[in-house]
């Protein structure tokens, strides 16, 4: 059972409210001394996160989703921080377009970077697959920049600048900004131009029917998977293995895709056009990877055994 944790919300003005049934759950207070916490911060939380302070408390680990419109919480964290309530929003989820209660987020800090009172839809942890997730209304104006060989990820602030040129181990890809999200227009799959949308908070990568239609054949088949949307949607879909798949003139070499036709690929317009959301299973193949969204870029930085010249690597 493989967890897809990336949202995308439904754009501020396209919101609707709901009526308020319910209270969330009373504040879960920290547990007695020996029994199991269920915020413990795990292992798996410890990787590829960034430590978030809300109201000046201690920092949590939040992971950075550029495939979600909005900052989301784990309904634990918003109990335990015993946060006020919000209005239930319309959300789009890879499962589709549901309603979700909110909580109100304020002072989020994120390292030097304050990010002010937010409004946040909240998930079950198990579902969500984290703490927390910032997404794009907390990384405008601001780099992501993704250490694959020390495993670390940071938010950096950023201003519009005159790009340098590209050193010769790093690729540099311009996009274009669609509802905050960067779309790769320079790449290619069997000689055809697709989008591809960047999406640190998903661990697979995945295309939609479009792009399985490209060629008279079929990428070899890897089998079925069930990937779970932060509302626990079950999403059944099957798995293939591209080869050369060409991001910025960079060739990847056996990536593995899930095909399904996700709602976010219907909110970028992109059902009819072959496009991926590129997960980290694929921006792992690089040793550093920066989204800088005030400018629009994404730097790559090259594997060390990729030979001067090279545009080709992956498993």
């Amino acid at each position: 059972m493989l967890a897809v944790a990336a949202l995308v919300a439904a754009p501020a003005g396209a919101q609707q409210a709901f009526p308020d049934p319910s209270p969330l759950p009373a504040p879960v207070e920290p547990p007695p001394e020996g029994v199991i916490d269920q915020l413990a911060i795990t292992e798996a939380d410890l990787r590829m996160t960034v430590p978030v302070s809300i109201a000046d408390g201690s920092p949590w680990p939040f992971v950075i989703d550029t495939g979600s419109e909005r900052t989301v919480l784990s309904i634990e964290l918003a109990q335990r921080l015993d946060l006020p309530r919000g209005p239930m929003r319309r959300v789009t989820t890879m499962a589709g377009t549901a309603p979700a209660p909110t909580a109100r987020v304020p002072d989020l800090q994120v390292g030097s970077i304050a990010i002010g009172e937010i409004e946040a839809p909240v998930f079950t942890r198990a579902n969500l697959g984290a703490i927390g997730m910032l997404g794009i209304d907390a990384l405008q104006g601001h780099k992501v920049a993704i250490d694959f060989d020390r495993d670390t990820m940071t938010l950096v602030p950023s201003r519009k600048r005159r790009r340098p040129p590209p050193r010769r181990d790093e690729i540099v890809v311009v996009a274009r900004s669609l509802y905050g999200q960067l779309i790769v227009t320079d790449a290619r799959w069997r000689n055809h131009k697709i989008a591809v949308v960047l999406d640190t908070g998903s661990p697979l990568t995945i295309g939609n029917a479009a792009l399985l239609r490209l060629g008279q054949r079929p990428p070899p088949n890897l089998g079925s998977v069930t990937m779970i949307a932060v509302t626990g949607a079950p999403i059944p879909a099957d798995s293939y293995r591209l080869d050369r798949l060409e991001i910025g003139g960079v060739s990847f070499l056996g990536v593995p895709v899930v095909i399904a036709d996700v709602a976010p690929f219907h909110k970028f317009g992109l059902t009819d056009r072959p496009a991926l959301l590129l997960g980290m299973n694929a921006l792992r193949l690089f040793r550093s990877v920066d989204i800088d969204f005030a400018n629009r870029t994404i730097v790559l930085k090259l594997p060390r055994d990729t030979q001067a010249g090279a545009r080709g690597f992956g498993r």
